[in-house]
């Protein structure tokens, strides 16, 4: 009995890694197709929100199920709440995803009004964000969750950086507002996505020590 409860707490942190994978697989495809103005690529971005969105309901059932049949002592509770949490906070990151696709299917036939530098810089560090927040769930790392948590400082310098030089530009020529706009949007999306990181960082910490913290 305990063997296969056992099992059942190993396969809920395996889902939700394979769920946060996924979903930074999804916003890192979407910043090439953005980059490369690829279109073709949103079909792969919305169908890695499916199977993270069919994940997320999967990693609900074991959970619940979990609760329903066993009785999970302070610590595994602590897992299947934060599990649960996280699921919720990497399903509104690939939300971000499909919205930074939308925007690539309206700026695919236009030519960028500059070179997108600062994006691309956030955009990796974002990445970096997902997925060490998730390894510091999976091996109960409050270390590297508190570094991690560290990086949205950094993430939200960038965006008000792009904030500040494409406001400028703006005031220099209407013309560009749709774009301009457009591109904020992406930055929004992706700071947005850091601060969802975050949250699974403070999820981390709870699972392994008991002690919520928020930064």
């Amino acid at each position: 009995m305990r063997k296969g409860y056992d099992a059942k707490l190993k396969e809920v942190k395996e889902l939700v890694l394979e769920m946060g994978n996924i979903v930074a697989d999804e916003i890192e495809l979407a910043m090439v197709a953005l980059l490369t103005q690829n279109a073709e690529l949103l079909i792969r971005v919305r169908e890695l929100e499916e199977q993270s969105d069919a994940l997320e309901h999967k990693i609900e059932d074991t959970c619940v199920s979990l609760v329903a049949l066993q009785q999970p002592v302070a610590k595994d509770l602590r897992l299947i709440t934060s599990a649960l949490k996280i699921a919720t906070d990497l399903e509104r990151m690939g939300d971000h995803g499909v919205n930074i696709a939308n925007v690539v299917e309206r700026l695919s036939k236009e030519t960028y009004i500059k070179p997108l530098v600062d994006l691309p810089k956030m955009a990796s560090l974002v990445n970096k964000m997902i997925r060490g927040s998730l390894s510091s769930f999976v091996h109960e790392d409050m270390d590297e969750a508190c570094k991690v948590a560290q990086l949205d400082d950094e993430v939200d310098a960038i965006y008000e950086k792009i904030y500040i030089e494409l406001l400028g530009m703006l005031a220099g020529n209407k013309e560009i507002m749709n774009q301009v706009i457009d591109l904020l949007f992406v930055g929004r999306f992706l700071e947005r996505t850091a601060d969802h990181a975050t949250n699974i960082c403070e999820a981390a910490i709870y699972h392994a020590s008991g002690k919520r913290m928020e930064f």
